[in-house]
């Protein structure tokens, strides 16, 4: 297996295993996520679709090398919001937005009392931790270590065999 391959491999199930934590902490532990959180996972998203876009033109190295960049820098740019976000967090930024949860689909009355029953899920105040570093570190830290895997094992290229 060549780097570039170990590349599109880490550029499809880094963001998905954060997309599958972040989404299962949603939606299986019960974290509300704020404003800051959504803006994480939709890099990721991207990131997803042009590693699989990659790993389908594995015949063109070249473009399929083209796409795995795209893809780390997608991941990149998710662990620069999660620096951002743990920023906030830390009292260290001034948060650019109101951060409340938004309601779902429907009547006018249906949207108000979804409204009025969603929680209020603030950007600067940190729902979990693990090992004394929120979910938007975490993004940070395994984002970020990811897209410079990523590069560096697209960039490497295959020894040469000698007889």
């Amino acid at each position: 297996m060549t780097g570039l391959d170990k590349a599109r491999l880490l550029a499809l199930f880094v963001p998905a295993a954060l997309l599958a934590g972040a989404l299962g902490s949603e939606y299986l532990g019960g974290l509300h996520p704020c404003e800051m959180c959504h803006w994480q996972r939709w890099p990721h998203y991207v990131a997803v679709a042009l590693a699989l876009i990659a790993l389908a033109m594995r015949r063109a190295p070249d473009r399929g090398r083209s796409m795995v960049w795209l893809a780390a820098f997608a991941i990149l740019t998710s662990g620069l919001i999660g620096v951002y976000h743990a920023g906030v967090e830390l009292g260290i930024f001034e948060g650019l937005t109101q951060c409340s949860s938004t309601g779902g689909g429907g009547s006018s009355a249906d949207v108000l009392a979804d409204i009025m029953a969603a929680p209020l899920i603030r950007c600067d105040q940190v729902q979990f931790t693990f090992l004394g570093i929120s979910m938007a570190g975490w993004n940070a830290i395994l984002s970020i270590s990811a897209a410079l895997g990523i590069l560096w094992l697209s960039l490497k290229r295959p020894k040469a065999e000698t007889a």
